[in-house]
Order: C-alpha cells, then structure tokens, then sequence
C-alpha cells in the first residue's frame, strides 16, 4: 500500500516537472501576446472618472476570466474535432482586431468625424466594458490558441493545466499591472505625503507624469492592435506571407493590419453613409 502511495506521489512529481518545462516553453510562445495584450487592455482601462477606474476594471477582469473559462474548453474541443477550424477563428479574430486598430487611426485623423465606439469618451461606461471585453475574447482567443498550440505535442494531462496556467496569467497579472498603471497618480500622491524629500520628489514626478503615460497607452494600445493582427493574417495566409516575407516582422504586420483593417472601415462607413 505505501509502495503504490510513493509511486504515486513519483507520477505526480514527473507530471509537474512536464508542466513547468512545458510551462516556460507556452510562456516564450506567448511572452509576444501578452505584451500586446497589456498594452491592449491597458488602452481600454483608461479614460474612466478616476473613481470608476477600479471598480471599472475589476469588472473588465472578471469578464475577462469568464471569457477565459469559456475559450479554453473550446479551444480543446476544436483541436480535438475540427483543427483546421483553428485558422478560420484566428483569421475572423484577426479581422476584429484590425478593423479595431484601423478605426482607432482613422478617428485620429479625422478627429471631427462621426462618433464610433472608438470614441471612449462620448459612450457610457457599460458600453465601454462591452467593447472592451469583445477585445477581450479575441485577445483570450489567440492567447489560449498560441498556448494550446506550443504544448500540442504533449499529453492531454500537461496540456490542460499548462494552457489553463497561461489563461490565468493572461487575466491576473495583465489587469493586475494595467490596475497599477491606472493609480499611479494616487501613489504619487501618496509619496508627495512622506517626510522624505526624495520620495516627495518621486511622488511629485509620477503624478506629472500621468498624463503621459495615459497618452503613451493609447498610442501603444492601438499599435498592438495592428501588431497582433496583421500577424495573425501574415501568419496564416500564405499568400500574403508572400508577399511581405523580406520585410521586417512589425512593418509587415502593421501594414497588412492596416490595409486589412482599412479596407473594413471604408465599408463600415460606407454603409453608415447609405444608410
């Protein structure tokens, strides 16, 4: 009986071992994803009355796992049944995501045009979280794929607490530096209060620094929409692979993402102008 005790706590001990090495080899796969995925999400957080940011965001987070519970089973159930169906939900996920990235620009240069819901300011605050948690799901999608994807090779006992491991990451460390982020000015001004001149200084500097920082997330929000898409469609569509395979890795996929996304917000407004 204690022989088949230790041998198990043997299979539980090399299984474990699996899972960190196959940990540290989805989390290389991912480590591009989810930087994008921060600067995403941190993009989206803003903008709120400073006494909503959190609550808003908390919100966000627990969207965003139930998002993750939802993902993950059909990602294992999609590689298990239909595996080149995998490529059809990244291409559609990757036409959201441009097409996201697109807006963002055009609205930049056409500052006086019509309102979208780009316009974060000018739409309520349940609004907002509904757009931000459809980023969300698309972002969760290619996470969980990616994920799924560096550890295929492996049994199904390392492959769910790996991709489930990378989901919760995903969720709990990105909303928990985006939440950070967003109060950095009570920080600061938690530091202009203490008696030390250099903590004061600090303090001082990281409220000036505000809202820059705040301006620096959007501007990096929406070029990591364009990043993660027009990868996924370099990436999956040989053709234009092709045609983009000399040049560098960002220029490429910011370009396919904004002829792509381009394309989709001319017909969007051509439709609204129709109609």
């Amino acid at each position: 009986m204690a022989t088949g005790f230790f041998a198990l706590l043997d299979d539980i001990a090399l299984l474990m071992d699996d899972v960190a090495a196959a940990s540290k080899t989805a989390m290389s796969e991912t480590a591009g994803i989810l930087g994008d995925d921060l600067a995403v999400n941190a993009e989206q957080a803003v903008g709120f009355e400073s006494s909503r940011e959190l609550p808003v965001l908390w919100a966000i987070g627990k969207g965003s796992l139930l998002n993750k519970a939802i993902v993950v089973p059909l990602a294992f159930l999609l590689h298990a049944l239909m595996p080149s169906a995998l490529d059809v939900v990244l291409l559609c996920g990757a036409g959201f995501l441009a097409y996201e990235g697109a807006e963002k620009v055009w609205h930049k240069l056409h500052a006086a045009g019509a309102s979208s819901h780009a316009d974060k300011p000018n739409l309520p605050e349940a609004q907002k979280i509904r757009a931000a948690l459809l980023v969300d799901v698309v972002l969760s999608i290619e996470i969980v794929l990616l994920a799924l994807a560096s550890v295929a090779d492996e049994p199904l006992a390392v492959q769910i607490p790996v991709v489930v491991l990378i989901a919760l990451l995903a969720t709990v460390g990105v909303y928990g530096l985006v939440a950070i982020l967003v109060r950095m000015d009570d920080l600061g001004l938690s530091l202009m209060k203490r008696p030390q001149r250099v903590l004061r200084g600090l303090g001082r500097q990281m409220v000036a620094a505000l809202p820059w920082v705040i301006k620096a997330i959007g501007l990096l929000g929406t070029v990591a929409l364009l990043l993660v898409a027009g990868d996924m469609i370099v990436h999956h569509v040989h053709l234009v692979h092709h045609l983009v395979e000399g040049w560098p890795s960002p220029l490429a996929a910011t370009a396919v993402a904004l002829v792509v996304g381009g394309v989709e917000v001319a017909l969007v407004e051509l439709v609204r102008r129709l109609r």
